[in-house]
């Protein structure tokens, strides 16, 4: 059966159309992410995520250094908007996430039609990167998009401190959602990422996300269509941490869900101030988190292969 992005019935239902109400109200009284900052956005006020009425976005290219499910062999086409509503003392991407004035701001036909660059460039999906703090402004953008012929998946790519009000935005929206599971301890929470509830928060929205989409469904030729795939980056000293998120996710969403146990953490921004964030992973303590996801039953761990056949 050919895929169709769940967008499409929502717009043609009308549905789609309520949401973009329902996002203007949200950008009035400004509680699209757990920070709850209660500002005006319409009008242009800022606070913890520094963008008012507009999405500010940093890039937009069709991305290869995702998973091979989302690359595909014509990339990924990754939308980076700018800032974020995390303090991530290690944030790879700082310049783009915590400058105040990064990125370029985007009406909705603007975006829409970066959407629409990207899916005539070949891209497997649209993929939204750090999305959190802008959903009233892609469901803003949706119907030009779609009127002007957008049909590719839609990925969330999030770090997981997202508000429900949001996800319920975007349900009949959201392909595949992708969200970083980055601390369980509430205390590093708080020391690492500047908001100690992050835990809590990340566990309630990447179970609603589970129950919007379930398990990831790959088609014939290995991409992704629609689902949850749960990133974890192994952190220095982080293999508690690992080993609960990864428990969570096998115990309470199901051990089919598609991890990916990430290795690639790179001391970055502030992390030299943190003795313990101030060197590379060792690769014992990546394959100790590999071991604690096979130990947990978790059966869809993401592999990195080479190009198949069939791509070529």
């Amino acid at each position: 059966m050919a895929f169709t992005p769940a967008y499409l019935e929502t717009y043609r239902s009308g549905r789609l159309a309520q949401k973009v109400e329902q996002a203007h109200e949200e950008l009035r009284h400004c509680l699209a992410c757990p920070r709850n900052c209660g500002v005006d956005r319409m009008a242009g006020h800022t606070a913890a995520c520094y963008t008012g009425r507009y999405a500010g976005v940093s890039s937009a290219f069709p991305h290869f250094g995702e998973e091979d499910c989302l690359r595909g062999w014509r990339g990924s086409g990754t939308i980076f908007f700018a800032r974020c509503n995390l303090r991530c003392v290690f944030c790879q991407n700082w310049d783009i996430s915590q400058e105040k004035t990064a990125g370029r701001e985007m009406t909705p036909p603007q975006l829409a039609a970066i959407m629409l660059r990207l899916q005539a460039k070949g891209c497997h999906n649209i993929n939204f990167v750090t999305p959190e703090h802008v959903v009233p402004q892609i469901i803003e953008a949706l119907p030009a998009a779609i009127e002007g012929g957008l049909r590719l998946p839609i990925v969330y790519n999030t770090s997981a401190y997202d508000a429900l009000s949001s996800l319920a935005l975007m349900e009949g929206v959201v392909d595949i959602y992708m969200p970083d599971f980055k601390y369980w301890d509430a205390e590093r929470a708080k020391r690492y990422l500047r908001a100690r509830d992050y835990p809590e928060v990340a566990r309630t929205i990447i179970g609603e996300m589970h129950r919007q989409v379930g398990e990831l469904r790959l088609n014939d030729e290995g991409l992704a269509e629609r689902g949850l795939l749960v990133r974890h980056l192994v952190m220095p000293e982080g293999l508690d941490d690992t080993r609960q998120i990864l428990r969570w996710v096998a115990s309470q969403l199901s051990p089919r869900t598609y991890v990916n146990v990430m290795d690639q953490y790179y001391p970055m921004h502030k992390a030299s101030e943190y003795p313990e964030l101030s060197r590379r992973l060792y690769p014992e303590e990546h394959e100790a988190a590999l071991a604690a996801a096979r130990m947990e039953g978790l059966l869809r761990l993401d592999e990195r292969r080479h190009r198949p056949a069939w791509a070529v």
